[in-house]
């Protein structure tokens, strides 16, 4: 399984974010906001978690749909959806996002905000495949992930390509940790993917804590 059950613990005992980042809101909201009807668009998110940017896609009243490792995680979503967005439209999964269980060109987009970051290097590519898999043509794909260079990179325990058991920073103490090199994008996303978009984004730099993030948008050919 293409997940670490530390994640089951941090999930079950942290209180984790509830609202999304501001680069998935722009993402949803360029190429999304302006369809006549949201209910017909399905968007799916990878290692959804506690549900933040299910959450914010829901209450814009677009098709929801998450996968999940953790329980506690889906559990989680599930009642802060049902309490605060009744009416919303999709389905939650525990299961294994290495394996989607969607029918092929099913979604209109498939995210993964910092989810794939935690799974070796081979089992990415073969999670952005099942992404890709389940994308309609023409669909859109959008990852954020860790990038070289950012703090607790090449810090801990190697654990592979670009992988570690870090000893500082974001990633400190959930498990395997994989940082993201510019050449690794082209390698990590499948041929039927067009990279269209690519952003850095930076924080921390000034206080010693400097978090580098790729935003990697792309369509499906």
């Amino acid at each position: 399984m293409a997940w670490d059950k530390t994640w089951e613990a941090l999930f079950s005992a942290k209180l984790w974010g509830k609202y999304p980042g501001e680069d998935v809101i722009r993402f949803i909201a360029r190429n999304f906001y302006s369809v006549p009807d949201r209910s017909a668009i399905k968007l799916l998110e990878v290692g959804s978690g506690t549900g933040a940017n299910l959450w914010f896609m829901a209450r814009e009243g677009f098709s929801t749909f998450g996968v999940e490792g953790s329980q506690a995680a889906v559990d989680l979503c599930q009642n802060r959806l049902d309490e605060e967005v009744p009416a919303w439209q999709g389905s939650l999964q525990q299961g294994d996002i290495i394996a989607l269980n969607f029918p092929d060109d099913y979604f209109d987009a498939v995210l993964d905000i910092e989810a794939c970051y935690a799974n070796g290097f081979d089992d990415a590519k073969k999670i952005y495949q099942e992404m890709a898999r389940v994308l309609k043509p023409g669909g859109k794909f959008y990852s954020r992930c860790f990038a070289k260079g950012c703090i607790g990179d090449e810090t801990g325990e190697a654990l592979g390509y670009n992988a570690y058991l870090t000893e500082v920073g974001p990633t400190l103490g959930t498990g395997l940790a994989r940082f993201t090199s510019r050449e690794d994008i082209d390698a990590l996303l499948p041929a039927s993917l067009k990279l269209v978009e690519l952003d850095i984004a930076e924080r921390g730099a000034l206080i010693g804590n400097h978090v580098i993030e790729w935003c990697i948008t792309a369509q499906k050919i």
